[in-house]
């Protein structure tokens, strides 16, 4: 496999440390991996979609939450099992309409999921929306990856902003001074900590789906650290971001043996999901 440090981070890597293996790898993976080693460039997709989950329940009630200034949120299940909400789904059925609208050539025919329920659900109605509308085939696997999860908040997990500043006034004072980037709760993970999972997974994209446009179905936090790998940016550049919006669009696209920036955090195609 090429050095896709390069291609990911700037970073050379020539031993085999970081090289992935794939146990399968279909013809016309085998294919567009033949064809970027011709040209001497490394592997990447040729277009890579990163979408946000769906609004999930859980989105809705930490934004009452916070409005509220609520100490406590109505949630008893584990972050993992959070569903959409019905808005949610709606968005879900829009991306997939998105999708299926894409010209042939950026239309994706592989899925890489969190396995997070949210995720599933959005990437499970936009592939039958699209499937619906004829543009991918009804049997397109999704492969699911808990690199691709969202970022573990350790102690602060499921708490209100208000809860943080009253029960964890240190954790809440340790974060404003060290900045998301390098902030690490007990038991969780900081942002630079999904990065190094973010950088992983992205391994084994560009190796699997060299040279077809694939989509990874994924977190707000995860979407933010492909672009902060992906776009090379600084920390100054990544706090200044907004947040992810909920099914999204971000592109990249193929060149020069890089994933170069198409669009961010683009919404129009959620227009008639209400």
């Amino acid at each position: 496999m090429a050095e896709l440090g390069t291609t990911l981070n700037g970073q050379h890597h020539t031993d085999g440390r970081h090289r992935s293996a794939a146990p399968h790898r279909s013809a016309g993976t085998v294919a567009g991996t033949a064809a970027t080693a011709a040209t001497g460039l490394p592997p990447v997709p040729s277009v890579l979609i990163a979408t946000r989950h769906g609004e999930s329940t859980a989105n809705v009630e930490f934004q009452l939450a916070d409005a509220a200034g609520a100490l406590t949120v109505p949630i008893s299940s584990r972050d993992a099992d959070i569903p959409l909400s019905l808005h949610g789904q709606q968005q879900a059925h829009a991306l997939g309409r998105w999708w299926a609208a894409l010209p042939g050539a950026d239309r994706p025919r592989s899925v890489w999921c969190s396995p997070y329920v949210r995720t599933a659900e959005t990437a499970r109605i936009a592939l039958a929306q699209a499937a619906g509308l004829g543009a991918v085939p009804v049997s397109l696997a999704v492969r699911y990856d808990e690199r691709l999860r969202d970022r573990e908040l350790g102690v602060l997990e499921m708490l209100p902003k208000a809860a943080i500043e009253t029960d964890h006034p240190g954790e809440a004072a340790r974060r404003r001074k060290m900045g998301e980037l390098y902030y690490r709760p007990p038991g969780g993970e900081s942002w630079a900590d999904v990065a190094l999972r973010v950088r992983s997974v992205l391994r084994d994209i560009c190796a699997e789906e060299a040279g077809r446009p694939v989509l990874v179905v994924a977190h707000d936090c995860t979407v933010l650290m492909l672009r902060y790998v992906l776009d090379r940016l600084t920390e100054e550049q990544l706090t200044a971001l907004e947040p992810v919006r909920n099914c999204s669009a971000s592109v990249w696209r193929a060149e020069g043996g890089r994933l170069r920036p198409d669009r961010w955090n683009q919404t129009g195609h959620l227009e008639d999901a209400g």
